[in-house]
């Protein structure tokens, strides 16, 4: 008569290896976040739209995330601009002009030239004009700086402002490339 086997070490050898791939997914997981983490810490930032003076292209309330590595500032990119003392907080605007180019704002038609091309703005509300407190607006972008503007030009505190004026590049704090919030918005930029 043969000897009966003890079934109970296969059954703890099973125990022990369903314990052990619990184990390496929760740390899998763990690592992947913190992965993420540091990389959107390092390469990009969210950040919350405030105001309408972007309205119909982004609204109050949307949430962005922001590139911040190596960036170089591009006509009509949306960027996230500081500007030291003057404003408290962050704005949104789109970039206009840069550094070298020239720059007219027709305010009988709304028109803006850059580099004596007509820019064709499907993406503006209202017509572009000039402001109550505005500054002077060089024909030629000075190098270092940037010429920005919302897309909601009749509600829009942006370079023609004197609050605002020419942004620095180094007060750009980088591109908007993705709406994440609202949900239903998501969308890049």
């Amino acid at each position: 008569m043969l000897p009966e086997k003890n079934n109970e070490p296969a059954e703890a050898d099973n125990g022990r290896w369903i314990v052990e791939i619990l184990f390496d997914l929760i740390g899998t997981v763990f690592a992947a976040f913190f992965a993420a983490l540091i990389v959107l810490s390092l390469f990009c930032r969210q950040v919350t739209v405030e105001g309408d003076s972007m309205n119909d292209t982004l609204h109050n309330e949307e949430r962005l995330l922001v590139s911040c590595w190596c960036y170089e500032p591009k006509c009509g990119d949306i960027v996230i601009v500081t500007h030291g003392e003057k404003l408290a907080e962050p704005i949104v605007k789109r970039i206009i002009a840069t550094a070298g180019q020239t720059l007219e704002i027709d305010s009988q038609t709304g028109d803006v030239i850059v580099d004596g091309v007509l820019l064709k703005e499907d993406y503006i509300k209202g017509i572009t004009r000039t402001v109550i407190d505005a500054g002077e607006i060089p024909r030629v972008i000075p190098e270092g700086y940037v010429f920005v503007m919302g897309d909601n030009r009749e509600n829009s505190l942006d370079s023609r402002s004197r609050r605002v004026g020419l942004v620095p590049v180094e007060n750009i704090v980088g591109k908007a490339f993705m709406r994440f919030f609202p949900f239903d918005k998501l969308s890049g930029i």
